[in-house]
Order: C-alpha cells, then sequence, then structure tokens
C-alpha cells in the first residue's frame, strides 16, 4: 500500500510524516520540483493554501484520485468536494483494509 521509494505524481495521497500536520493524508496538487510538492486535504488546507512540502516528510501511497488527476489537468484546480472524497476514500476505505 505504501512505496516511499517513488516521487508521488498529482493526485497521489501521501501520509504527512513531519510537522503540525503529522499523521494528515493529504493530495498532491503539484510538483515543485524533485524534492518540493503541494498538498492539500480540501478540510485545512485548501486549493487556494497549499501546504509545501518535502517529500522526504511524507509517505507516498500507491493510491491515486483519477478524479483529481483528470479535474487538475482539466482546469488547473480541483474542488474542495473532490479533495474530500479523494482523502475520505482513501482512509475509509483503503486504510480500513
Amino acid at each position: 500500500m505504501f512505496e516511499s521509494d517513488s516521487p508521488p505524481g498529482i493526485g497521489q495521497i501521501v501520509l504527512l510524516n513531519k510537522g503540525r500536520d503529522t499523521g494528515v493524508s493529504a493530495v498532491v496538487i503539484h510538483r515543485l520540483d524533485e524534492k518540493f510538492v503541494l498538498v492539500e486535504d480540501g478540510e485545512r488546507r485548501k486549493f487556494d493554501r497549499p501546504k509545501k512540502k518535502n517529500i522526504q516528510h511524507s509517505t507516498s501511497c500507491d493510491y491515486v484520485s483519477s478524479e483529481v488527476q483528470n479535474s487538475i489537468s482539466e482546469t488547473g484546480r480541483a474542488t474542495y468536494a473532490r479533495l474530500r472524497h479523494a482523502v475520505n476514500t482513501f482512509v475509509h476505505e483503503i486504510l480500513k483494509d
């Protein structure tokens, strides 16, 4: 379920391991470079205020939200509802199993 070796892509769920957001699941919305990504969760972190996160301080999961990925590629942004749905789907369906 977790793959820490490959860098996370857009729409991928990551678990934040450092900072005040420790333990929070978030969606990658943009890769800044090989070291940093922008993440959001749709509740605390929204599209207009993403969190810049070092990928070494997060764990990549093998779950990618195709809805978020398609929305960002088509319109350049994702709605809060889509971000929340992606995170909730991951937490309630994937982590529970």
